[in-house]
Order: structure tokens, then sequence, then C-alpha cells
């Protein structure tokens, strides 16, 4: 009895699952996880183009409140349709909003996977990425 209460009271940390993004090539459905992250690229693809904005955020809290002071990230993604231009993708990005904003103009699953592949060949996209 001993040991099954001692065994009880235990607490466990799942470790940090690995970042990892899975596409299927003939529907244009992802799915990833919180641990993908972007570094810094340009992206260009036939008359889309992508431009993020990631700058640090601080949160401080009010003297003597026991709070701590928090850095978030503030991302801003615009994407346009002009023809022939390479823009510069910043570090800190969420993949999430890329994709997001990708699809809201109408990119097809064949532009995100040319995107993505093209990402994760250059190093920007820190991920295992899976096609399906």
């Amino acid at each position: 009895m001993g040991f099954l209460g001692a065994l009880e009271s235990i607490t466990v940390n799942p470790a940090q699952t690995a970042a990892k993004v899975i596409m299927n090539a003939r529907t244009g459905s992802i799915v990833m996880n919180q641990a993908v992250t972007l570094e810094p690229c340009a992206v260009s693809h036939g008359n889309l183009s992508v431009v993020i904005k990631t700058e640090p955020a601080v949160s401080q809290p009010a003297p003597f409140s026991k709070g701590k002071t928090v850095v978030t990230q503030t991302s801003q993604i615009e994407i346009k349709s002009d023809p022939g231009q390479v823009m510069l993708v910043k570090g800190g990005a969420a993949l999430s909003d890329v994709v997001k904003a990708l699809n809201a103009i109408g990119a097809t699953p064949q532009d995100l996977l040319a995107i993505l592949q093209a990402m994760k060949s250059s190093g920007a996209l820190r991920a295992e990425l899976e096609i399906i």
C-alpha cells in the first residue's frame, strides 16, 4: 500500500513533442502542432508574395503584484498577388497564421505544398514535414 501511495503522488511532466507538419497534398489539409516555428526567409511563389513582420511585445506587471514580466511575439502577415516580388519572412511567426492567410487569398493545395517544401528545404521551417 505504501508503494502504491508513493507512486500515485509522483508528478509526471510529458516531454515536449517534436515539431511536425502533416499535409494532405490532394485536399490541402494541413495539421501542425504548437512546436512548429519559422526562421527568417524570403517567399515568392507565382504571383503570391508573403510578408511577415514579428516584433516582441513586453507585458510588465504592476509593482509589488508578484506577477511576471512576459515577452510575447506580435506578428503581422500581409499577402499580395503582385507578380515578380520576393518578400522577407522574419523569424518567430506562427506557421498557422501564414497558412491561414494563404488560404484566405485562394492559394491552391499545390501552392501550399510547394511553399512548405521550399521552406523546409531552405531550413526556414523548423519541423518535420510529412506529405500524405
